[in-house]
């Protein structure tokens, strides 16, 4: 199994709360990886380590390493937008920009030095369809993006971040805010770009780990109880933590 981001020994405080202790994992190359576990374990500080949003909050102390490509984009002297480029983000809820649908794929383009026309309708048209969401929309594309469902909202913004051509895939509880349909449609869609894509995705929800999984890191109190492969975590788990959780002790 190859690695496409190498964690080691992370801790991650705010102020003096301990969120993230001694994080050490491999995230495999083109594979969904799902990171799970109740509320408030530390998943989603862990994917906001990866693309250095952390460095958002205030009174972060942050010790170890993030490789991507054999640095260690952690304590990179490189440009944050250069990291966060190589990993698009779906959030919980989706955060179209208030813009119409064509140039909430082509902002991103024209930012990125991208502005012949031709070659912004084709990215538009290309990214539109790689989420399904090219028939709904291609007689719309002028309309505000407001006026999606959330559903298409969601869609829209995966078309937004595949745009600018990624190495990754991030997303938190991606499918938190959205209707049963939509949401199969989000994971159906995740298992496709595996091919191209490596894909890391926090959610508390089993089945829809069960469903599109390569390899399960499970979380508890900001320390990693158990990772393996699909297989290896719900058929076949160490840790009694791990049963407890699968079985629903606690969530």
């Amino acid at each position: 199994m190859e690695s496409k981001i190498s964690i080691q020994n992370l801790n991650l405080s705010i102020g003096k709360n301990q969120i993230l202790k001694n994080i050490n994992l491999d995230i495999p190359e083109n594979q969904v990886t799902i990171i799970l576990g109740p509320s408030g374990c530390g998943k989603t500080t862990l994917l906001k380590c990866l693309n250095r949003l952390i460095d958002l909050e205030e009174n972060v102390t942050i010790t170890g390493s993030i490789f991507l490509d054999d640095e260690d984009i952690l304590h990179t002297k490189s440009d944050l937008p250069g990291i966060r480029k190589k990993m698009g983000l779906l959030s919980q809820r989706p955060y179209p920009l208030p813009m119409n649908i064509y140039d909430n794929i082509a902002y991103g383009l024209r930012i990125n030095g991208i502005h012949n026309k031709q070659i912004i309708r084709e990215s538009v048209e290309h990214n539109l369809k790689q989420v399904n969401l090219w028939d709904e929309v291609q007689h719309r594309l002028k309309e505000p993006a407001s006026r999606l469902s959330i559903g298409q909202q969601q869609r829209l913004c995966l078309a937004r971040g595949l745009a600018v051509k990624p190495e990754i895939i991030l997303a938190d509880e991606p499918t938190s805010a959205l209707d049963p349909l939509s949401s199969t449609a989000i994971e159906k869609k995740f298992v496709e770009l595996k091919e191209e894509y490596t894909l890391v995705m926090v959610t508390h929800i089993l089945r829809q780990a069960r469903r599109i999984a390569d390899y399960v890191v499970f979380m508890y109190l900001g320390e990693i109880v158990e990772h393996g492969t699909a297989d290896e975590f719900f058929n076949h788990p160490k840790q009694e933590k791990t049963k407890a959780y699968l079985q629903g002790i606690f969530n």
